[in-house]
């Protein structure tokens, strides 16, 4: 809007008072300011009072011009509002001791007078002030540069151009965030004065100076006549509209006039320089006040009079921002927006339903949510990171409802855990109005192009856009595959060089000589510290010092560190590194995972902070020394480069779901030898932003016995949360497959017995699978809602069995579930199940103590969640539990490496097995994670491709862009 529109718009506004009402804004006070800060007015404004005897009005007469008096009361409204303003930064302090208000000062100009006035009316109000210098001849991009540096500088509540007229450009004023504009020169905060809206504006203190100068004078404010001089600017506009809006009518002017000047009742000169009004044009009574130069000496005035009260009122601004700065801190109400669904029958493919539905933009949905501005970093339109300080926002926010989504044993196909959260969340969200969020892993690319697909959900319950919720997201798993990697070229490159060099070469290259100084790195001195050198001064160790700190001595068969790539690659399962006649001969074996299985995806999973995730990265043992001692990531030197690498891949990625409702995807650790949950973090994050009456909905791997089992014992132990429900999903075609029916495979085509009603299977099913998982999920405590993932094979009479028996194994409801057809539709009895369970208390409590022996452990595991007689060490096992106790590794928690497609460690016993002993053929640890897994039987850690791979049906257009063949 121009500024002559506005002008024009103001004309029509009510008559509020010169103090607009501060709605919602609590009353401050005054702390003590300890550093200097900057908006913007070279202006000083001084009132001349021009009066008559009977009416003459002759220069003998009236007083000259080039003298100040100043109007009546002056200093009381200088000190009042300098009161008003400190016992505003007292309550302000108060509330929150920790803030600071800040004003900063941009400084481009030559007389520092006005800018020391500024500063010292900031110290009487307990400010802290910032300064920033630039040369009187900067460029507007120099001034920009500064100024958005303090519009993201999270410290600094105001800003004040302290700056050449012609330095304020438009540009310059329209960069500075308008919630940082105190001097309210921006065309947004001119434009709410406009309107009226100031819960978000300021007024321009210079204005508001002016209004309480004419406030001071003995004629009545309504009905008056003003001349306003040279009023182009914003702050003509903004005096305008407080003008009008005391009852005053207002005249223009570009020069001094004796006509008009003779018409009016006031003159407000706002030209840049000194003016001087001949006494004989003036009305009897009539005030002048003078907006231009601050300092006119030419006239012999000293710096008194308006000047204090423009600074004061200035500061009073810099206290309202910090206020709304405080307020805007504290938990904000959703206002969440629900997209609409139309399913169609039959259902189209997933990826035709995402792309039939547009998201809304990530911003407006980080919005709804009540997340702030700086809070996110946008990836694209549709998906953002989430930074943790907002941890620290709502630190004293409530959590919210903690529900955990598992399975029972399932099929090669999967039972739609994914697409039960995504349609739960919906039904939560979009249908019953209750704050919900998803938390999801993120999935692998090597199953995506290998056999199972994504995991976006799928039907009308998914995540959107599925392809990039497929794909690279925002580079989490890359950033995993970068760090691990690095921390494998780092062991090969230290055992070369360890072989190939002597004490003193190896120390000298280590600490080398940088313009003659040698200093230990801070890495390095950790490292002196473990081994307990306390010298500091790399001349002065001994030479038995130097080699061990020099010498990990590494044993190459000992190393437990692989290589990662995020592909299904059979061929990498055993390799051999180091043939390249540079590597001198330094050959072994040894093999890559899959990047999902790497253990610095399990630290990201369970970290709850970058220093946390620092300290886990530091302390992952690589290996043993030939003396049988454990080498790390941090006695590598390699822990703070990890860290760096890793730094963004920390915060949770937002998307969004069919419906609109909020998704974190972050973290997806290998379920068989890590945890296989999401991350901590995300689940924290979301469990704020829900409030107290919110839910948040996060997934377990695999069945239960595997994926519920980790996220009780190890990720609740690591995180402190404690959940209020389980989901327990089950589906008619693997019950049937427990209750005796033929095998299934992926990728062929289901027997008969599973498209066909067979209620004798399902009874079988449920009387063994069900039931058993219902039985584990009670172990901890906590109420179990059954979720009968619903597929079109499916008959009613089986839908009501599984439901019935459900219940009469020890299920709070069971409900059947049709989100896949119907979105969160489909799933609001779910939501209603949920509701009410959560409503009851949950008595959560872990299965073992950390003080458990690692053996009783594992027993406890087997035997109360598997169904197991006992279980069976391997030679090799009980060795490796006998170092891990003597390594101080005794305390972690087990992660059980195990098959997911039965409760036994043996994949074609469905059902509930019994009578069986669990074979423990071998023991790792995981001491950066924090846990120790046991392997039972064969346990891959890179899957393969099948004969036909999913890649055969992925391809891409090259004029739209579009990809196909995802599902």
């Amino acid at each position: 809007m121009r500024l002559s529109t506005l002008r024009h718009a103001c004309r029509n506004l009510p008559t509020p008072s010169v103090h607009q009402p501060r709605t919602g804004v609590r009353v401050f006070g005054l702390a003590k300011s300890s550093l200097p800060l900057g908006p913007s007015s070279n202006s000083q404004l001084l009132l001349r009072a021009a009066s008559s005897v009977s009416g003459t009005t002759s220069a003998e007469k009236a007083p000259k011009l080039g003298k100040q008096t100043d109007g009546p009361g002056y200093e009381n409204t200088i000190r009042e509002n300098v009161q008003r303003t400190k016992e505003e930064m007292v309550a302000l302090q108060r509330g929150h001791p920790a803030l600071k208000p800040t004003l900063a000062i941009i400084q481009a100009d030559e007389d520092d007078r006005l800018l020391e006035l500024n500063k010292k009316m900031a110290g009487k109000i307990g400010l802290n002030v910032t300064q920033i210098c630039l040369p009187r001849e900067c460029t507007e991009d120099e001034i920009i540069e500064e100024v958005l540096k303090l519009n993201e500088d999270p410290r600094v509540h105001g800003v004040y151009l302290h700056l050449p007229p012609a330095s304020l450009t438009s540009r310059v004023l329209n960069t500075l965030r308008p919630e940082k504009d105190v001097d309210g020169v921006s065309d947004l905060n001119v434009g709410r004065l406009v309107r009226g809206d100031m819960n978000q504006g300021f007024i321009p203190p210079l204005a508001n100076a002016v209004m309480e100068l004419l406030a001071r004078h003995d004629t009545p404010m309504e009905g008056r006549t003003v001349l306003v001089v040279g009023g182009e600017g914003p702050l003509g506009v903004a005096l305008q509209c407080l003008m009008q809006r005391r009852g005053m009518v207002v005249l223009h002017s570009r020069r001094s006039s004796e006509v008009l000047q003779k018409q009016a009742n006031a003159v407000v000169l706002l030209a840049a320089g000194h003016m001087d009004v001949p006494p004989t044009w003036l009305r009897p009574g009539t005030a002048v006040i003078h907006c231009g130069s601050a300092l006119m000496t030419d006239h012999g005035m000293e710096m008194s009079g308006v000047g204090p009260l423009t600074a004061a009122l200035r500061m009073q601004n810099v206290v309202q921002s910090s206020s709304r700065w405080a307020q805007g801190q504290q938990y904000r109400p959703w206002t969440l927006r629900s997209l609409k669904l139309q399913p169609l029958s039959p259902v189209p493919s997933d990826i035709e339903i995402s792309r039939a539905q547009t998201p809304k933009p990530v911003d407006q949905l980080a919005q709804e949510i009540g997340l702030l501005q700086e809070e996110t970093e946008a990836y694209g339109r549709t998906k953002a990171k989430v930074r943790l300080s907002l941890l620290d926002r709502l630190r004293e926010q409530p959590d919210g409802k903690y529900v955990l989504v598992a399975g029972i044993t399932p099929t090669p196909l999967g039972e739609g855990k994914s697409t039960v959260v995504i349609g739960l969340v919906q039904a939560l969200s979009a249908h019953l109005k209750l704050n919900s969020f998803a938390c999801l892993r993120q999935p692998s690319q090597g199953p995506t192009f290998g056999v199972k697909g994504g995991a976006a959900g799928g039907g009308y319950a998914q995540v959107i856009p599925m392809e990039e919720f497929n794909l690279h997201l925002t580079g989490d798993i890359h950033a995993i595959t970068a760090a691990n990697n690095l921390v494998a070229a780092a062991i090969d490159a230290r055992m070369l060089h360890e072989a190939t060099q002597k004490d003193k070469a190896l120390y000298s290259r280590l600490v080398p000589s940088v313009n003659g100084v040698r200093r230990f790195s801070p890495i390095q001195i950790a490292r002196l510290r473990r081994l307990g050198i306390s010298e500091i001064d790399p001349s002065a160790l001994m030479p038995q010092e130097v080699s061990s700190f020099v010498r990990l001595d590494l044993d190459p068969a000992k190393v437990t560190w692989q290589r990662v790539v995020d592909t299904n690659d059979r061929f990498l399962r055993k390799i051999t590194v180091g043939q390249a006649s540079t590597e001198k001969g330094h050959v072994r074996e040894t093999q890559f995972d899959i990047a999902v299985a790497s253990e610095i995806m399990a630290i990201l999973a369970l970290a709850d902070g970058l220093g946390d995730m620092k300290t886990r990265l530091g302390r992952m043992v690589v290996g043993s020394s030939r003396s049988g001692q454990p080498v790390t990531a941090e006695d590598l030197g390699v822990s703070g480069a990890l860290a760096v690498l890793m730094k963004d891949a920390i915060k949770p990625t937002l998307m969004q779901t069919l419906e609109g409702s909020p998704v974190f995807v972050h973290a997806g650790p290998f379920a068989n030898i890590a945890h296989g949950n999401s991350s901590v973090l995300a689940d924290k994050l979301a469990l704020k932003l829900v409030g107290e009456d919110g839910f948040v909905v996060t997934e377990a791997g695999f069945g239960a016995d595997i994926g519920m089992e980790k996220f009780f014992n190890i990720k609740c132990r690591a995180s402190g949360l404690r959940p209020n429900v389980v989901v327990l999903v089950a589906t008619v075609r693997a019950l049937k497959m427990h209750g005796g029916g033929p095998n299934v495979s992926a990728g062929s085509p289901l027997p008969r017995e599973y498209i066909d009603e067979n209620l004798s299977l399902v009874v079988k099913g449920c009387s063994s699978n069900l039931r058993k998982q219902i039985q584990i999920a009670h172990l901890f405590g906590v109420p179990v809602v059954v979720a009968l993932n619903v597929f079109k094979t499916d008959t009613q009479a089986e839908i009501d069995l599984v439901c019935q028996m459900a219940k009469e194994s020890g299920a709070s409801d069971a409900v059947p579930c049709h989100h896949w057809a119907r979105g969160g539709r489909g799933s609001v009895e779910l939501a209603q199940a949920v509701k009410q369970a959560g409503s009851q208390p949950s008595h959560f409590q872990f299965l073992y103590s950390q003080e458990t022996p690692i053996v009783e452990k594992i027993r406890m595991i087997a035997q109360k969640v598997y169904g197991a007689d006992d279980i069976e060490l391997s030679p090799e096992a009980q060795a490796k539990i006998d170092y891990y106790n003597q390594q101080g590794y005794g305390k972690l928690p087990i992660c059980m490496a195990k098959t997911h497609l039965s409760l036994s460690h043996l994949p074609e016993k469905k059902g509930t097995p019994t009578g069986f002993t669990l074979p423990i053929r071998d023991i790792r640890a995981s001491i950066g994670a924090g846990f120790i897994y046991p392997l039972v039987g064969t346990m891959s850690t890179m899957p393969g491709l099948p004969t036909r791979p999913c890649f055969y049906d992925i391809d891409l257009d090259p004029v739209t862009e579009e990809i196909t063949g995802l599902f």
